[in-house]
């Protein structure tokens, strides 16, 4: 129905999100959350094309019809609500306006005619006919009184033109409805009405919003931004939640063996120093040899032909690197210069990671023996 191909946004030297693929299909309700500042609404622009990607396209299915929920309470000051409701569809509001222009005309005619045939024929096809009274329904649903109904938006509260702006957005039965923080400013009835109607909406929906409660009740999908992606998960916000945590979970405990994997095999190390890149290098002290047993951690490399993980195999598993290797004294041992980046690695900073005593890692018995190939 709607779909996201490579989509990259960046401001300046920022990026928001950087290669995005999803397709959102029919009959799902996607829940895009994230912290403050993330893109969510941003992505939501570029879903409805208010934003150009910095890179990738957004395509929507041929004869589609996308809505979005307005967020300018002051754009429609000089129409009527039902008519600022019927603009949710613009073509079939554009059709009404016509018509109405063409049969006043004092000096009607054939071409005219013609004209007008064409139009009433399209607005049968767009269910024109009632128009008025569906607009007129949903405003009912959200407690807009009828007699507010035919009052120029400029005459009604705030809290009013909220629900208006909702109305439209859902009138027409849209293919695919974006919705950017839908429940703000309503009251529980109108919330509860809502939830209701996306749960039995047949379509496509897409929602950002901070009310867990309301994603819970809606949401097929959740979309969470983060870290320069957009990651899709199956279920609801407290399935999201739960995969979340068993996910951070097993990247601790991963990251817990890769500390004990860098003191096993690094034991001395020197004082640290930053760049202006924003990067660590650390100047690591390696013996000429180390136990052939004092490096093998479950899951990590392990002895291969008689030897020891080499120091590029190190390098590689821990995602850093290698710059250049310093010779000391022959049989002694050399100084290794090695560069982590703070934001990717693989969620340590050195300063936490290189923390003394490292032999306290080192089994009893473990020694470091000369002769080990490196």
């Amino acid at each position: 129905m709607l779909n996201a191909n490579g989509v990259t946004v960046r401001f300046g030297k920022r990026v928001l999100f950087e290669d995005v693929n999803i397709k959102f299909t029919k009959g799902n309700c996607y829940g895009i959350i994230g912290a403050n500042g993330a893109g969510k609404s941003t992505f939501l622009k570029v879903l409805s094309g208010e934003i150009e990607p910095s890179k990738g396209d957004v395509s929507l299915e041929k004869g589609a019809r996308l809505s979005v929920l307005k967020q300018d309470h002051f754009a429609y000051e000089d129409y009527t609500v039902i008519d600022t409701v019927i603009m949710g569809n613009k073509e079939l509001y554009s059709i009404m306006k016509e018509k109405e222009e063409i049969y006043a005309k004092p000096d009607f005619s054939e071409e005219d005619g013609m004209k007008a045939a064409k139009l009433e024929e399209r607005f049968a096809e767009l269910d024109g006919w009632n128009a008025e009274s569906d607009a007129a329904m949903l405003l009912n649903d959200l407690g807009i009184a009828p007699e507010d109904h035919y009052k120029q938006m400029k005459e009604i509260e705030p809290r009013i033109k909220v629900k208006i702006l909702l109305a439209q957005s859902l009138f027409g039965n849209p293919d695919v409805l974006l919705l950017d923080e839908p429940t703000n400013d309503l009251d529980l009835k109108s919330i509860e009405w809502l939830q209701e109607f996306l749960i039995n909406y047949e379509n496509t929906v897409i929602v950002v919003s901070h009310d867990r409660y309301f994603l819970n009740k809606v949401c097929t999908y959740i979309a969470d931004v983060d870290f320069g992606k957009i990651t899709l998960y199956p279920g609801n916000y407290d399935f999201w939640y739960e995969s979340s945590q068993l996910a951070l979970k097993q990247a601790r405990e991963q990251n817990k063996k890769k500390e004990r994997y860098f003191a096993r095999c690094f034991k001395h190390y020197s004082e640290r120093e930053s760049n202006n890149r924003g990067l660590t290098r650390l100047f690591i002290h390696f013996d000429a040899a180390w136990s052939l047993n004092s490096c093998m951690i479950d899951g990590y490399p392990q002895e291969s032909e008689g030897r020891c993980p080499t120091l590029e195999e190190v390098c590689k598993e821990l995602n850093v690197q290698r710059l250049a290797a310093y010779s000391r004294e022959p049989g002694i041992g050399f100084e290794e210069e090695v560069r982590f980046d703070r934001e990717s690695g693989f969620g340590y900073d050195c300063r936490d990671l290189f923390c003394e005593p490292l032999a306290d890692y080192l089994d009893d018995d473990e020694t470091l023996e000369e002769g080990a190939e490196m």
